[in-house]
């Protein structure tokens, strides 16, 4: 199993739309990733992933 780094792009689902985000932080069971931008509060839309649901499309070597 390939292992994700900071910096990698991923690709998840959520709420039944299949969405891309790039890694901002790794843990045990999960990552954090950033996969948006919100224009009404001027902040990243970040969320968090279990290892198990992510497929990594593009790695940051």
């Amino acid at each position: 199993m390939a292992t994700v780094k900071i910096g990698d792009i991923i690709s998840f689902k959520r709420e039944g739309k299949t969405l891309e985000g790039a890694v901002s932080g790794i843990r045990e069971n999960s990552v954090m990733v950033q996969y948006g931008y919100s224009k009404d509060k001027d902040e990243p839309l970040t969320t968090i992933v279990n290892h198990k649901n992510y497929k990594i499309k593009s790695s940051n070597t």
